[in-house]
């Protein structure tokens, strides 16, 4: 091969597959997957691989203007007395050391029994069909103060960096962690409808 003909060979380029992520995976390990990928494209396509309802009504929640969440924004408060007054500032600071504990390790795992007491964790696949609740015509009878306590377990119970997300989210703010824009999530998942959901 003469150094013209090295020259002018293209130079092939596969496509980097995709790291495989567990069986039913944490909503965290599925938005930080595709957070991390270069292009939209690959962003989609870790979206539309790890696709469940679940992802797809915390996205909606998120990006959709017709959500609207009917929980205060802001700081989440305890919801336990004791952790009051053991404790000094709210759950949102509480979930925001676990993750911050979790960066530092370099480690997800939190174990199975692992809150402190002695609960199993939960997930976002689990628990999302509870969040119609927090949102408004999804429960409306449902008084504050119990729609309130409900958020607070359902957070207490999740995986730190799931907790994280539920918080980001009522707020719609789940962009100031992960790169997922609203394009994004339209193209990955065609079938959401977008607005008139209030």
């Amino acid at each position: 091969m003469t150094m013209t003909q090295q020259q002018t060979t293209k130079k092939k380029t596969t496509s980097k597959a995709l790291p495989e992520l567990p069986a039913n995976p944490f909503t965290f390990e599925v938005l930080e997957l595709a957070s991390k990928q270069r292009t939209t494209a690959k962003k989609i396509e870790v979206l539309q691989k790890y696709a469940h309802d679940s992802i797809k009504a915390v996205l909606i929640w998120n990006f959709d203007d017709s959500v609207i969440s009917v929980l205060p924004q802001g700081d989440v408060p305890y919801n336990n007395y004791g952790d009051d007054a053991n404790t000094s500032g709210s759950l949102s600071d509480k979930i925001k050391d676990a993750v911050d504990s979790i960066d530092r390790t370099g480690s997800n795992s939190m174990g199975a029994t692992d809150d402190d007491r002695g609960r199993i964790r939960s997930s976002i696949m689990k628990e999302w069909p509870k969040f119609y609740n927090f949102i408004k015509g999804g429960n409306d009878a449902m008084t504050s103060l119990k729609r309130e306590s409900m958020f607070i377990n359902i957070l207490e119970m999740l995986h730190p960096k799931d907790a994280e997300i539920l918080v980001m989210v009522k707020d719609k703010n789940l962009q100031s962690k992960y790169r997922i824009t609203q394009a994004i999530v339209a193209e990955a998942y065609p079938d959401i409808q977008w607005g008139g959901r209030a």
